[in-house]
């Protein structure tokens, strides 16, 4: 029986790394927008779309560069393929900066290796542009395909990017000069590791300098001028500290197998057995033939042999506050699967013993 493999999390074991405020948090308002908008891309190879959206596409654009199809002609052109386009804005980005785009065909194009896609409005959540996005793809996918019906795919022909694809068209307004406290927000949120947060902050500027507001932000005094913010905010993102230990968790995929078990999780005085039954049914057919000048008939008499087969294994015992390295060797040592531990762990939670949140993914 393949053996389960673990991914441990060895968190507060030995002793605790300081972490910069910067790494484990992030200021209130300073952040990125997404954007998104649609474009064409052209200069396929014949790869490009066959659907009809495209060619009312085409023949819209067409008409705002001043060019006017006749209306009983459909411009149904291969070369060309309807896309998506995404960005994220990031925080304080001025107009004429560069950001990259993604591009994914919205049609039934074949591959957009090769194409240009055409200048394109980016627009925020609240409608407005705020980027132009126009350039050449780049590709990493590949398709081919032969005349009989094979076809060989390399990736994903139909995503592509275009770095420094767009230019930023308008600002973001965003709270960072506005506000007369600063916030920080933690990425995952912890009581303790806020009030340390605060604490670090008032011992390295001075008493009541930050307060913790709530298990993810802690609000801190700073200077109204905007340019003395950003060194502010400067010196109290280099400021360390040791964050609390994550709670203890057990966290189980039962569909890839993947079991991650942080160091804070213990296990109650509990005894644990674990077996599997094999049930295995084997046909061996018996052919009859009759006797010569018989006027009988060949038959196939099935025959049928099941066999049930148990696995001989021994309970195992968990002593009081049984550590991570324990487990993993009892449950490794009765050739447990994941389906299996997944039970194991689901029962002894049942009968509490096991002090973690178990979480099935």
């Amino acid at each position: 029986m393949k053996r389960l493999i673990f991914l441990l999390l060895l968190l507060g074991t030995g002793q605790v790394q300081a972490e910069r405020i910067k790494d484990i948090a992030s200021i209130s308002g300073v952040r990125t927008n997404q954007l998104v908008g649609y474009g064409l891309v052209t200069g396929l190879d014949k790869t490009g779309d066959k659907t009809k959206f495209t060619g009312q596409s085409l023949r819209s654009m067409m008409g705002r560069l001043g060019m006017t199809l006749p209306p009983d002609i459909d411009p149904k052109s291969k070369n060309v393929a309807l896309v998506s386009i995404h960005a994220d804005l990031p925080a304080f980005a001025k107009p004429g900066q560069k950001i990259d785009v993604t591009v994914s065909s919205m049609g039934d194009a074949k591959s957009l290796r090769g194409g240009s896609l055409l200048m394109s409005p980016l627009r925020g959540a609240d409608g407005n542009v705020y980027a132009m996005a126009q350039g050449n793809l780049v590709v990493g996918g590949l398709s081919a395909g032969g005349q009989d019906g094979s076809k060989v795919t390399v990736n994903n022909p139909l995503v592509g990017r275009v770095p420094s694809g767009a230019t930023v068209e308008r600002i973001v307004p965003t709270s960072f000069d506005q506000s007369p406290d600063m916030v920080f927000n933690l990425n995952t949120a912890d009581f303790t590791t806020a009030q340390r947060m605060a604490d670090s902050i008032n011992k390295t500027l001075g008493a009541d300098t930050a307060q913790a507001i709530d298990a993810t932000s802690v609000s801190v005094r700073a200077p109204v001028n905007p340019a003395q913010r950003v060194g502010f905010a400067s010196v109290i993102e280099n400021i360390e500290l040791a964050p609390d230990d994550a709670p203890a968790k057990v966290i189980v995929n039962s569909r890839t197998g993947t079991v991650i078990i942080n160091s804070k999780v213990r296990v109650q005085p509990a005894a644990v057995s674990h077996g599997s039954l094999t049930v295995t049914i084997s046909e061996n057919p018996q052919v009859s033939q009759p006797n010569p000048l018989s006027g009988g008939s060949t038959v196939v008499t099935p025959q049928s042999n099941v066999e049930v087969k148990e696995d001989k294994n021994h309970m195992f015992v968990f002593n009081p506050g049984v550590s991570l390295d324990e487990i993993v060797q009892a449950v490794n040592g009765v050739g447990a699967g994941p389906s299996d531990l997944v039970a194991i762990l689901e029962a002894l939670r049942s009968a509490g013993a096991l002090r973690a949140e178990l979480i099935v993914i």
